[in-house]
């Protein structure tokens, strides 16, 4: 049998990458284990036990699963650039009023475009992650595609938007093809001490997962008290800095009023909190930027797709039209709840991912 290709797993210590390297080297490739070093190993022994996705018990839980597979195992310095492409975006978007998604800025600059670079230099041809989402190569387009996940509850397209031809070509995401039921039955027939270990819901640099007293501690200058208003520009108090709102927050405004009140806007220039009824918290139509398209190199005309304008979000039925200065407007069908700037928006054709911007705008 012809020996297959090197390729490098990135491994966090949970099943899904830990079952991924498994099947990868049942598959019969040459597999090396790598675990990106993001944190500060100054502080992290505060927290020995913290259950991220890139811990130190994730480091200790990831070798034991290299050393049962018989696969070299390494920890991989990435944190300057982490810091510069994930942690500094993240305050920098907040202290523009805007909340960012950092897991979407790590796949991008990180894990699959660090990694991949330093995996060509270890000789490997491909990157593996426990992503569920699938790489298939089109034929008839002569495109690499990127579909969602066959567990709908699992499905994790939405953040893997920004991967490209490149990278799809040299990317293996063997989970994509299964339930999260059957990676853990897998694992658990293979052994795999980590196929009960509970999914890493945090924020990996963000500890506890209060992202208001991170920003507090690494960036107190981004919190500036202002005024609330509502949609009269009548101000109905004071807010103790924009990025300890989100739009769509009820609860937390300190303001007594004769009905509910949510979140609108944040308007950076004014430093204002924008509050109005529940309706007022829906739109239709946005405008995004930093655009990648996968199915195709450039949106030239208008196009019907499902949106989605954030994880958790349902998608829906939206008109693209591309604009001279190389942004998008979404104009949606029905209105959407909360639409956030510096959220993505991703858009699909069924299960294949065309492509996702970052919304700037919300039209109204």
């Amino acid at each position: 049998m012809t020996a297959k290709p090197r390729v490098v797993i990135a491994m966090s210590g949970g099943v899904d990458s830990s079952l991924t390297a498994a099947l990868l080297v049942h598959q019969g490739y040459d597999v090396i284990g790598v675990t990106m070093q993001i944190w500060d190993t100054e502080t992290v022994q505060d927290n020995p036990d913290d259950r991220g996705c890139c811990s130190l018990t994730a480091v200790g839980d990831a070798r034991r699963v290299a050393d049962k597979l018989g696969i070299p195992y390494y920890v991989m310095n990435f944190r300057k650039m982490f810091e510069e492409t994930v942690i500094d975006y993240f305050i920098r978007e907040y202290a523009e009023g805007k909340t960012p998604n950092p897991c979407i800025a790590c796949n991008r600059y990180v894990k699959f475009e660090g990694l991949l670079q330093k995996s060509f230099g270890l000789g490997a041809a491909y990157v593996a992650t426990g992503h569920y989402a699938r790489i298939e190569y089109d034929e008839q387009r002569g495109r690499y595609l990127l579909r969602k996940g066959i567990d709908n509850s699992k499905d994790q397209s939405y953040a893997l938007y920004h991967l490209n031809q490149h990278t799809l070509k040299h990317f293996l995401m063997p989970l994509g093809a299964y339930t999260k039921v059957q990676t853990r039955q897998m694992a658990r027939d293979l052994g795999l001490a980590v196929a009960e270990k509970p999914d890493s819901q945090e924020i990996c640099f963000v500890p506890n997962d209060d992202y208001k007293a991170f920003l507090e501690d690494k960036a107190p200058e981004v919190i500036k008290p202002g005024n609330i208003i509502d949609t009269h520009g009548k101000i109905l108090g004071r807010h103790k800095g924009l990025p300890l709102y989100t739009v769509g927050q009820r609860k937390g405004l300190g303001i007594a009023a004769g009905h509910p009140l949510y979140v609108i806007a944040l308007d950076y220039d004014r430093n204002q909190v924008l509050v109005g009824a529940d309706n007022d918290v829906f739109a239709d139509e946005l405008i995004a930027h930093d655009l990648n398209f996968i199915t195709f190199d450039k949106l030239e005309d208008q196009m019907k797709v499902a949106a989605k304008i954030r994880y958790s979000a349902k998608e829906g039925s939206a008109i693209l039209t591309p604009l001279a200065n190389g942004q998008v407007n979404v104009k949606f069908e029905q209105p959407q709840r909360a639409i956030t700037p510096g959220q993505s928006v991703v858009f699909y054709d069924e299960d294949i991912v065309i492509g996702g911007g970052i919304i700037s705008k919300v039209v109204r």
